[in-house]
């Protein structure tokens, strides 16, 4: 606001011209009467009054307080004749590039300060005196400064919109109802506004209610990720004592079979050392007795003979040992074996019980949505549906169109992506891409930034050269030339392989051929939640090519093999 020495406190905001017959408002400013006056007779339709300067809302129309001492200092400046310079006093008049201009400035427009439904012109507070001041202009209905009023003209016939036609909901012009519009039940924008405005106040009601709502589920959204947080955390600590449990459980299974084996060796190595000493015991005595027969059979003392004969001839039992046989099989084969077994079999108990523990994590989500629709006749019923049926037609996938762009980052050295990432070529040349663990260096494939889950969603692309279309976990190898990097040959991504020839499915390098028919252009469905990945061929008619169906255990980036070039399509 001006201070009380400056010219422009003495002035009014509306016509910028000394105060004439001056009133005062509640917030405290002060305009001609006849400017507030005509400036609010513009609002009684809405209920709603704005102070012209400070904006502030009345629910009421106020009353004009006449103010008898700015009357009397006004009149007396009028009467000294100064050159208070009242129209240009500030250096902000001039319409910015946001602004409104004035249509009837000559050169550089000013600031325009209303807009005239009748005249369809904008004009500056200067430009605007003749419609307070001439009864010609009195009739004319004043808004706030409006842009793009050329909306307002017939772009038929170039007449002014006035009338509603309430058949095809649409602002008509005069001729309009003698020619497209004819026979239509045709009202007045005037009397159409009076129907809708009592519309608004249910509206308000309604946007009112569904901010309240969102603003509750944000909180509980809020509330819910910090207690996943809290939960998460939970459940990692009790996951590393179970595993290191788990982990000192095997510890002690492995001490107890350490120990058996140790144990059995033992006392087959002591039962092995005993026999071996009584083997040697044995060979030792028959040793002496085949010498003592040598040298009998040399001897020739027959009575020295005869009486040794019998010892040396007749083997005795004492320490007779029964003969031995070595087992050739003998080892502990069968101990490795068992816990080779046992190794398989915990191996195989993880993997089953890491996918419940998956399908148990999927199966709990943070959030859940609805498809909502606002029934209008039966003013804001809301229906809701919380299993929305599967798209039918190419109109039902739209609704879950996504906005995807390629990430360069992830890109082979030979693809160019452009078009603000939406497109990709395959080149001769090698891009000056630099190194990064997340890129394919040995195929020409790129993904995408988005991460997609717990959702639906949709999207389309045009195709040249022999291609692929997948989706891909995070975790998929990006480094060598082996089947963890290709889309669709591991169990990380699935993809569709198209070709002139025809198309195929894959994943985990299991093929299926596809029929139908040929198209540049394909669609993409994915439902995360429901393991739902499918592909159509997109032409005058969508026709399925390929669906999978599994589950989803991780978000999931959309993918593309390139042949040619791939384009990702707007199809809002």
């Amino acid at each position: 606001m001006a201070d009380h020495t400056s010219p422009d406190y003495f002035s009014c905001s509306l016509c910028v011209n000394l105060l004439r017959d001056p009133v005062a408002i509640p917030c405290g400013h002060s305009f001609c009467m006849d400017c507030i006056s005509g400036y609010w007779n513009e609002a009684d339709y809405t209920g709603i009054y704005i102070c012209p300067q400070c904006k502030i809302t009345f629910t009421q129309r106020p009353v004009l307080r006449p103010n008898a001492t700015l009357s009397m200092v006004a009149e007396k400046i009028k009467k000294s004749g100064l050159n208070l310079n009242l129209n240009m006093s500030q250096g902000n008049l001039y319409a910015g590039q946001n602004d409104v201009p004035c249509d009837f400035c000559s050169g550089k427009k000013l600031k325009a300060v209303k807009s005239c439904l009748n005249c369809l012109a904008s004009y500056c507070e200067k430009h605007l005196k003749p419609h307070y001041e001439s009864a010609t202009f009195k009739r004319h209905k004043l808004v706030d400064e409006l842009g793009n009023l050329d909306r307002k003209i017939c772009p038929q016939h170039q007449k002014s919109l006035e009338l509603f036609c309430r058949t095809d909901q649409m602002c008509i012009c005069a001729i309009c109802t003698v020619s497209e519009h004819k026979g239509h039940d045709i009202v007045s924008a005037e009397a159409e506004r009076g129907e809708k405005q009592k519309l608004l106040g249910v509206s308000q009601a309604e946007i009112r209610q569904k901010c309240q709502e969102r603003v509750k589920e944000l909180e509980e959204l809020k509330t819910a990720v910090e207690s996943l947080k809290n939960s998460a955390q939970r459940a990692m600590v009790d996951s590393q004592k179970t595993f290191e449990d788990m982990i000192r459980s095997i510890e002690r299974m492995r001490s107890e079979v350490t120990k058996l084996i140790g144990i059995n060796e033992k006392a087959a190595f002591n039962q092995a050392e005993a026999l071996i000493e009584r083997l040697e015991q044995e060979i030792d005595e028959l040793k002496k007795k085949e010498s003592g027969l040598k040298q009998l059979h040399s001897t020739d003392d027959h009575i020295h003979f005869l009486q040794n004969f019998n010892y040396l001839c007749t083997p005795t039992d004492d320490g007779y040992i029964p003969k031995v046989t070595v087992n050739p099989d003998f080892s502990f084969g069968a101990v490795r074996k068992a816990v080779a077994e046992i190794k398989d079999r915990l191996e195989e108990f993880g993997r089953e019980e890491l996918l419940n523990i998956s399908k148990s994590v999927n199966e709990v989500p943070v959030y859940t949505t609805e498809s909502r629709t606002l029934d209008r006749r039966s003013r804001g019923k809301e229906v809701v549906d919380n299993t929305p049926p599967e798209p039918k037609g190419r109109a039902d996938f739209v609704k879950y169109f996504c906005q995807l762009k390629m990430d360069a980052i992830t890109a082979y050295k030979e693809l160019y992506v452009s078009d603000n990432s939406r497109k990709v070529i395959r080149t001769r040349d090698l891009q000056p891409y630099g190194d990064n663990p997340e890129r394919f260096d040995s195929f020409a494939q790129v993904l995408c930034r988005e991460a997609l889950s717990g959702g639906r969603f949709y999207w389309e692309i045009e195709w040249s050269g022999e291609f692929s279309i997948g989706v891909a976990y995070k975790s998929i190898s990006r480094k060598g030339k082996g089947s963890l990097c290709l889309l669709g040959y591991n169990d990380k991504s699935w993809s569709l392989l198209c070709s002139d020839t025809g198309y195929s499915a894959w994943h985990n390098r299991v093929d299926k051929a596809v029929s139908g028919p040929h198209s540049p252009r394909i669609g993409v469905y994915l439902d995360h939640s429901a393991g739902v990945l499918a592909f159509y061929s997109i032409g005058n008619t969508m026709s399925l090519l390929h669906r999978f169906e599994t589950t989803f255990v991780e978000p999931l980036y959309p993918g593309f093999g390139v042949g040619t070039s791939v384009k990702i399509c707007n199809v809002k």
